[in-house]
C-alpha cells in the first residue's frame, strides 16, 4: 500500500480517538489531520495535527482551505459528526415528544454538518489515489429496516444523510473518480452515545471501539472502488437503503 494523510472529523468521539491511534501505528499513514471543537491536552511529538472547528460553514470552509496543500494525497476520511441524545432531550418514543428545536439540532449535527463536510472535501480529495470517505450513518437510517417505528429524528436524520450520500456519490463519480464513499454503521458501541440503551444489548453484541475501527479501517483498505455508495455495517454487511 502506498504512504498516504488521513483525515478524521468529529475526532473527540471514542471510534475517531480509537482509529486515529490506529492510524498513528499504520507505517504508511504520514499524518493524521483531527478535527474536534476543543484540542486535546499537547502529547509528544505524534503523527496527529488537531484543528479546531465549531463546525459552522465558515469554520469547514477554513478548515478545508488550509488542507488544500494536501490534495490528492489524503486517502482516507472519517465524518464521524451525529448526536443521538443530550442532557435535555432523548430519541422520541411517541409522536406527542416531537419538538421542532431537538428535531432541528438532530438534523443539523447528523445531517447537514456531515454534508458540508462533504461538499468542501471535494477538490481535496480529487486525485489518482484510491480514496475512501466513510460517514458515519446507522441502520436505523434504512427506511426499508423500518419495523419498530419511535427515535424519529434520529432515524429521518441519518435517512436523510444516506439520500445525501447517494446523490453526491453521483456527483462524485464524474468529478473524483478516485473516491469510494461508505456510509458506515459501527453497531451498537461501547461508548456515551448508546451509554442509556445498552441494558437490552447482548454482550456479544456491544463493542468496543478499538474493534469497530478495526473493522471500518480494514473494510476501507477492501472496499470495492466502483464509483458507487456502499451501506455497509460493521461485519462489512449490506444494508437495505
Amino acid at each position: 500500500m502506498s504512504s498516504f494523510y488521513a483525515l478524521v472529523i468529529g475526532a473527540s468521539s471514542a471510534i475517531a480517538q480509537a482509529a486515529i491511534q490506529q492510524f498513528e501505528a499504520d507505517q504508511d499513514c504520514l499524518g493524521v489531520f483531527a478535527i474536534s471543537r476543543s484540542l486535546p491536552k499537547p502529547e509528544t511529538v505524534t503523527k496527529t495535527q488537531w484543528l479546531e472547528s465549531d463546525y459552522s460553514e465558515a469554520s469547514i470552509q477554513q478548515i478545508c482551505k488550509s488542507l488544500f496543500p494536501y490534495s490528492g494525497k489524503i486517502t482516507k476520511a472519517l465524518i464521524c459528526n451525529g448526536i443521538l441524545h443530550k442532557d435535555s432531550m432523548m430519541p422520541e418514543r411517541k409522536l406527542e415528544e416531537i419538538k421542532a428545536s431537538n428535531m432541528e439540532a438532530v438534523f443539523h449535527s447528523n445531517t447537514i454538518v456531515p454534508m458540508l463536510w462533504l461538499s468542501r472535501l471535494l477538490p481535496i480529495l480529487q486525485g489518482e489515489q484510491p480514496t475512501q470517505v466513510a460517514l458515519f450513518s446507522a441502520r436505523i437510517g434504512s427506511i426499508s429496516d423500518n419495523k419498530t417505528g419511535g427515535w424519529y429524528s434520529y432515524r429521518a436524520s441519518k435517512a436523510a444523510l444516506n439520500m445525501l450520500i447517494q446523490t453526491s456519490s453521483v456527483e462524485y463519480a464524474r468529478r473524483a473518480k478516485n473516491v469510494k464513499l461508505i456510509a458506515f454503521h459501527p453497531g451498537t458501541t461501547d461508548t456515551p452515545l448508546s451509554q442509556p440503551f445498552q441494558r437490552s444489548v447482548p454482550k456479544d453484541k456491544l463493542f468496543t471501539a478499538d474493534f469497530v475501527a478495526t473493522q471500518l479501517l480494514s473494510m476501507m483498505k477492501n472496499v470495492t472502488m466502483d464509483n458507487k455508495t456502499a451501506y455497509l455495517d460493521w461485519n462489512n454487511q449490506p444494508i437495505e437503503w
